[in-house]
């Protein structure tokens, strides 16, 4: 079986059977042992708990060899529809991350739905961001000296709060985001749209995630958000076979027309999540190398030199 007919064989689980949730966490696990290459050796990785209340979030600090003992940090929100993923399905992206970019990683593993449905994962993003701005010294991490990003859905966590602590963050990464809810498929339908696989997705994720509430509120569209002007810098990753690819796309363009420094990376050919299968798709292991100098470059001017 391919990782196509598996990944399809993952959405029929949504549609077949939503409600067999571990099943689904199952067998991405699955998916990501057979098609993803092992991540880097780290100098340390750390599982912590951020306080949430009286709750807490977890959270997974990559710590690359010769990391300063105290200097930048990415802050990471992984993919995953809002429903699905964890701190191991995106272990290999943050290994590389820190890898190239020579900081360290903080994989945030924010509550999911259906159990936790909007606004929790925003809410987790959040609080574990201030985390980092404000306590984040005990572990290695200035918190004048962060930046922000995520894939898919852990994207639109990652584009919202870039809006919202534009003056604070020194760049954002945001790799085939999610921008939007309030459509479920490309303006434009292409053959790759053929499977409806974007169309499945988010139609699953506006009855699991969104219930019921205002999908123009950027917390959940970030592509809605007017006023763009100061936000960080962006690197914005798009594929050809992602549903995502056109608000992906309308995001750098909107960026680029508010000032924003945009570096806009387009794979042909590539489907949407390929960073988490680098054994299938080897330039999933290229893309973190170019985020490492993009980070570096971006930490510089703002006067973060470690």
């Amino acid at each position: 079986m391919s990782l196509f007919d598996d990944m399809r064989a993952q959405l029929n689980e949504f549609r077949d059977a939503p409600d067999k949730f571990e099943k689904t966490h199952a067998r991405i696990r699955k998916l990501t042992y057979r098609f993803e290459a092992p991540g880097p050796q780290m100098q340390t990785v750390d599982d912590i708990s951020i306080l949430r209340g009286d709750e807490e979030i977890g959270a997974r600090i990559y710590t690359p060899y010769d990391a300063p003992e105290l200097g930048p940090a990415h802050i990471y929100y992984h993919g995953g529809g809002f429903v699905a993923c964890d701190l191991d399905s995106h272990d290999g992206i943050c290994r590389r991350i820190a890898l190239s970019s020579g900081h360290r990683v903080v994989s945030v593993n924010y509550r999911l739905a259906p159990v936790s449905p909007f606004p929790a994962a925003t809410d987790d993003a959040e609080r574990a961001l201030i985390w980092a701005m404000e306590e984040g010294a005990a572990h290695g991490i200035d918190g004048t000296c962060l930046t922000i990003g995520g894939d898919s859905a852990g994207g639109n966590l990652a584009a919202y709060l870039a809006q919202k602590y534009r003056r604070e963050l020194a760049a954002q990464i945001l790799f085939y985001p999610l921008m939007q809810l309030a459509e479920t498929r490309p303006h434009t339908l292409g053959w790759q749209d053929r499977f409806e696989i974007g169309a499945v997705a988010l139609t699953y994720i506006q009855a699991k995630y969104v219930c019921g509430a205002d999908v123009k509120d950027t917390r959940l569209s970030p592509l809605f958000e007017k006023d763009l002007k100061g936000l960080p810098p962006a690197y914005i990753l798009t594929t050809e076979l992602d549903p995502l690819r056109e608000e992906g796309r309308a995001y750098a363009d909107s960026l680029r027309l508010s000032g924003v420094e945009v570096q806009h990376h387009h794979e042909k050919a590539m489907p949407h999540g390929f960073l988490n299968f680098t054994r299938a798709f080897p330039p999933g292991r290229k893309i973190p190398v170019d985020v490492g100098e993009f980070l570096r470059k971006q930490l510089i001017k703002k006067g973060c030199h470690a």
